[in-house]
């Protein structure tokens, strides 16, 4: 079940507020990043993440508005997620910098992200090869496997020359 895509209900999401208000009691913001801000946000992805996810953030910054969620504390980042990069109607990547997962900022995101494309007008998001997060998916937004999708989207991938 490594690869397995998870589709979530847009339409049947838990608040925001729940998540989002105690990020803010800790200095958590979350937001969406402004053009100025593409160059400092890719280079933090690429650093703490891969280029093959920085180069989906890159693509959101196309788009109007960003479709993009940050998450700072003190001015610095220390997480993101896009929807809409490889294929529309998905959501991620999402990312936390170790430093500080386990603090609710990825289920923040999480939630930000989803609620973003529920405004957006969709209905359900695709959860592209959610890994070993597959668990975390189902229990913060009640995602559900999709049958038949362990190869994914993620096929015939370019590799880094040597």
């Amino acid at each position: 079940m490594a690869g397995i895509d998870q589709l979530v209900r847009l339409y049947d999401l838990p608040p925001l507020s729940g998540a989002v208000e105690p990020l803010r009691g800790r200095g958590i913001r979350l937001r969406r990043p402004r053009a100025y801000e593409k160059v400092p946000v890719l280079a933090w992805v690429a650093r703490h993440f891969d280029s093959g996810w920085m180069g989906e953030c890159d693509v959101t910054f196309s788009r109007q508005p960003v479709s993009t969620y940050i998450a700072t504390h003190q001015g610095q980042l220390v997480g993101f997620i896009c929807y809409d990069t490889t294929y529309r109607g998905f959501l991620g990547p999402l990312g936390v910098a170790e430093t500080h997962r386990r603090q609710g900022i990825g289920v923040g995101l999480l939630l930000q992200g989803l609620h973003a494309m529920a405004e957006a007008g969709y209905a359900y998001a695709i959860l592209g090869h959610a890994s070993e997060h597959v668990a975390f998916y189902r229990k913060w937004v009640g995602a559900i496997d999709i049958p038949g999708s362990e190869t994914g989207i993620y096929t015939d991938k370019l590799q880094e020359p040597a």
